[in-house]
């Protein structure tokens, strides 16, 4: 059993699982024998080795699979199988990509493929075409290849990902820039954030909202009126969707969550999840003081167990604690935006989706703002 103080294990992609799976697959079209392990090249130069889960040819096609491993990260896809068939083709063809069962496909604009395209990244692509050329040059292996890439019930792991938001159907994106995953870094996260601010601009929408759970989700857009295609998962990354938004910018941003992610943002928290910190009560004693509230109040909130328990006292009171943080949470959203261009409001809702307290839509800027530590 790991202990709390050791170091916690990298992973792998599933494009380096996939690159493996096709370098071994390669090799034993032009040999004749599965490569097991296998050994791939990742583009920082570090040479990990793969253990096949399967191989066998047949009709033509060598097909290998492989089981990744995601290291100590909470990765959806730990323990899939990735599966890769390569086939020759004819001279000059190149090498095609397809996607097999449990490989998804491009349906809408702004992903990093085209559409129609597998739900392959570029990275994994190069990586992949690296290999090829490798058996290629060592083994007179066939450089024309088709290269189809499954993933072992990858259409219902894709379910619990962003996949199906971004118009990727049919199942999971092959991913990875480095090949490596590292714990708790949450990159695929980050990654389908981006990807859905990408295709909502390339499907031309001018507002998008940012929602820290399903409830807040839901409940801001029918607040808004919004298409399912502006909502951005963002979770608990709430800086990973602004600072992408700020080099990638749309005309209006929502953010929208309930008291306790609200009042970490109005604390100037940019990773909401309670690892990166806990609410500030004595924060939001000062800012009832602040808002009207007696000192009484205040030595509640500083004794309440939650941000809802200190809510529910400042709402008993009839103190605005809520458009407090609010604003606390708009001036630190904004301070990471800093375009006027962009207009931006914070909705605040209780856990029945209940809205209960907003900013105003205003220009993300504020010249005279004090610069916070990121």
């Amino acid at each position: 059993m790991q202990s709390d103080d050791s170091p916690l294990r990298t992973g792998w992609t599933t494009g380096a699982c996939a690159t493996a799976a096709v370098k071994a697959a390669c090799q034993a079209l032009a040999t004749g024998e599965f490569p097991d392990p296998v050994s791939i090249r990742l583009p920082q130069g570090q040479e990990p080795a793969f253990a096949l889960a399967l191989h066998h040819m047949a009709d033509g096609a060598a097909t290998a699979g492989i089981v990744k491993d995601a290291g100590d990260d909470p990765d959806v896809t730990h323990g899939a199988l990735v599966l890769a068939s390569v086939r020759p083709l004819a001279a000059g063809s190149g090498v095609r990509f397809k996607a097999g069962a449990g490989v998804g496909t491009v349906t809408r604009p702004g992903l990093p493929v085209a559409v129609g395209e597998p739900a392959i990244n570029p990275a994994p692509r190069k990586m992949m075409r690296a290999a090829v050329a490798e058996i290629a040059a060592l083994h007179g292996g066939p450089t024309d290849v088709e290269i189809e890439l499954g993933v072992e019930n990858g259409e219902r792991i894709a379910e619990r990902t962003l996949n199906p938001r971004l118009g990727i159907i049919g199942g999971l994106s092959i991913l990875g820039t480095t090949g490596i995953v590292k714990p708790y870094s949450c990159s695929a996260w980050i990654h389908g954030i981006h990807r859905g601010v990408d295709v909502a601009r390339a499907a031309g929408l001018t507002h998008i909202a940012g929602a820290t759970g399903k409830t807040s989700e839901q409940a801001v857009l029918h607040h808004h009126n919004l298409p399912e295609l502006a909502l951005i998962d963002m979770g608990d990354f709430v800086g990973g969707m602004l600072k992408y938004v700020r080099s990638h910018p749309l005309p209006r941003v929502t953010i929208a969550g309930g008291i306790a992610k609200m009042a970490k943002l109005a604390q100037g928290l940019l990773d909401l999840h309670s690892k990166r910190g806990e609410v500030d009560l004595e924060a939001l004693a000062t800012r009832s003081l602040k808002a009207g509230g007696t000192e009484h109040l205040a030595e509640l909130i500083r004794a309440s167990n939650t941000a809802a328990e200190a809510y529910g006292h400042a709402e008993a009171e009839g103190v605005p604690l809520g458009n407090a943080v609010a604003l606390a949470a708009w001036e630190t959203a904004a301070d990471v935006l800093d375009d006027p261009a962009i207009m931006l409001d914070v909705l605040l809702f209780d856990r029945e989706g209940t809205l209960k307290a907003h900013t105003e839509p205003l220009p993300a800027y504020r010249p005279a703002r004090p610069r916070k530590r990121r």
